[in-house]
């Protein structure tokens, strides 16, 4: 198992990060194929697919259009440039430079890993651009429109959280590349919001 395409620098380094490997591919293993029940095993397929949450997009697309009005137009550019670019920093820069293979695809793992979709992905698998886009879209969505909803806000993480240990339990990611692309999305986001927030957040009528 590969985590990461880099130059040997020294025993101790390699030692930790051998044991990184093998602590993320035990733990994998205990989620994938321990813990599960038939329910989950019919729902993470579906809940991870992003098809699954276009009702969500409407919901808050017309949501800022009705209490925004032409000031939702930033709002917009801004989120589309975040998922943008927890997307490119993920899916483009990490996958291609560190090139660690699936769990679905490993020389090894393959034999043990349940695969719940019809196919594999040929992509690499650090980072998991699910779980940074959806990161990245949490934290932007939770810090400009707190106003609104509040601790009720709080529930953009829980959906971040549960598409991405999907990713897991459906077997084309390791715990560390869902961990890897969480942070990433979610600083991202959190540095996109900053910025909305900074010029815009004034101009948006904040209910009471």
């Amino acid at each position: 198992m590969i985590l990461l395409n880099a130059p040997d620098s020294g025993p101790l380094a390699s030692g930790f990060l051998e044991n990184l490997k093998l602590l993320d591919a035990w733990l994998f293993l205990k989620i994938n194929q321990e813990w599960n029940v038939p329910f989950l095993d019919s729902i993470f397929p579906w809940w991870r697919d992003q098809n699954t949450w276009t009702p969500l997009y409407l919901f808050l697309f017309l949501f800022v259009v009705l209490n925004f009005g032409w000031r939702c137009v930033p709002w917009l550019l801004a989120i589309a440039l975040t998922t943008a670019l927890t997307d490119q920093v993920s899916s483009t820069l990490l996958k291609n430079w560190i090139n660690r293979p699936r769990p679905c695809n490993d020389p090894f793992l393959m034999y043990y890993t349940r695969l719940l979709l019809s196919r594999c992905p040929s992509s690499g698998s650090f980072t998991s651009s699910h779980a940074a886009n959806h990161f990245g879209a949490a934290v932007f969505f939770y810090l400009t429109l707190k106003p609104w909803f509040k601790k009720w806000g709080y529930l953009f993480f829980v959906w971040a959280a549960t598409v991405s240990y999907g990713q897991i339990y459906i077997g084309v990611h390791y715990p560390l590349d869902v961990i890897g692309g969480a942070v990433i999305g979610g600083l991202i986001g959190l540095i996109s919001a900053r910025i909305f927030n900074r010029r815009w957040q004034m101009e948006i009528p904040v209910q009471e």
